[in-house]
């Protein structure tokens, strides 16, 4: 048990680390700079650790996770991404760290209160919610009044996020059937 938390929340680690890299970078295919960051491919995959190991391991265990790799994650961004001398660098950790925290910890609880309904209601639900605290808190921090078009790339991240998190619903089933479920 202690190796399956300590590798889940390294990758959710990692998964924090990519997405506030990423989320730097406009995608700037098919005139989308003005909708859409690369960070919004890799963060739904946050929501697919955490709902994983909410239905396996509990919602005790899926909170540490989140403890843990906001604390792995947000150590990794501050050394390898942040530069301390742009302040939207700066936002973009202070953003992710408080839009992290406050969605997964949603998540889990939504979670937790579904988990007794149909195999996708719980992480479809608790994702697609997590997901837009997130996006609004995370670019409202992150980008307000710095002439970057916030509104319009969380619409887009959302909408994003909102696929990836039904394409995940795939990893999630075939997944749940080699976890241990959790005694509710």
């Amino acid at each position: 048990m202690n190796k399956i938390l300590v590798i889940l929340s390294f990758l959710m680690g990692f998964i924090v680390l990519a997405s506030n890299y990423l989320v730097q970078f406009p995608v700037k295919y098919y005139g989308l700079q003005e909708i859409l960051t690369y960070g919004a491919f890799t963060y739904p995959i946050a929501f697919l650790v955490t709902d994983l190991a909410n239905r396996s391991f509990g919602k005790i265990v899926a909170r540490n996770i989140v403890y843990i790799g906001f604390s792995i994650g947000i150590t990794f961004t501050l050394i390898f991404t942040t530069n301390f001398a742009d302040l939207i660098s700066i936002r973009i950790a202070i953003g992710s760290g408080t839009a992290f925290l406050v969605a997964q910890l949603l998540d889990v609880q939504v979670f937790d209160k579904l988990r007794k309904k149909k195999w996708f209601v719980a992480p479809l639900t608790s994702s697609f919610i997590g997901s837009t605290v997130d996006t609004f808190l995370f670019f409202s921090i992150s980008f307000y009044a710095t002439g970057i078009p916030w509104v319009t790339l969380s619409l887009g991240d959302l909408a994003v996020k909102i696929f990836v998190a039904l394409v995940m619903l795939i990893p999630f089933r075939l997944l749940l059937g080699t976890l241990k479920p959790a005694e509710a």
